[in-house]
């Protein structure tokens, strides 16, 4: 039987990226496009701006050891971040480093449900969490 080249098989997977990435794309689009429904008439669309200072604060409101996203994700969101309790890793935020973020609806709602509260002492409103994800999927 003859061996599969490492480099072949390297080579193989780099080709599928694209695909994989476009993928994800598609779902983040999704994910915004109900978000931007939400926001309602006159929505004007999402700003990597206002994602921007959301997520690096800092907030009142919520719990005083997390006044911002970057309390544990980092100030630069293509950096690996740390629970601020545990010290678990989180990967990083930025989609062009963790290409799979914001493209699975029930863990967008999942961690926004979570960390909102958290963070701000509110849930985030639909234009919030579409700022906050046009911002990091250009990060």
């Amino acid at each position: 039987m003859k061996k599969t080249s490492p480099l072949l098989i390297l080579f193989l997977i780099s080709l599928s990226a694209p695909a994989l990435a476009a993928g994800g794309d598609s779902a983040r689009k999704d994910i915004l496009d109900g978000y931007a429904a939400a926001v309602g008439p006159g929505f004007a669309g999402f700003s990597a701006e206002r994602g921007r200072a959301l997520f690096l604060g800092p907030h009142a409101g919520g719990k005083p050891e997390t006044p911002a996203c970057a309390t544990c994700h980092t100030p630069d969101p293509r950096a690996t971040g740390h629970h601020y309790r545990t010290g678990r890793d989180i990967p990083p935020m930025a989609v062009s480093v963790t290409p799979d973020r914001f493209t699975s609806q029930a863990e967008v709602e999942k961690r926004f449900g979570r960390d909102c509260p958290a963070v701000l002492g509110r849930d985030c409103s639909p234009l919030e969490k579409g700022d906050f994800i046009t911002y990091l999927a250009g990060q």
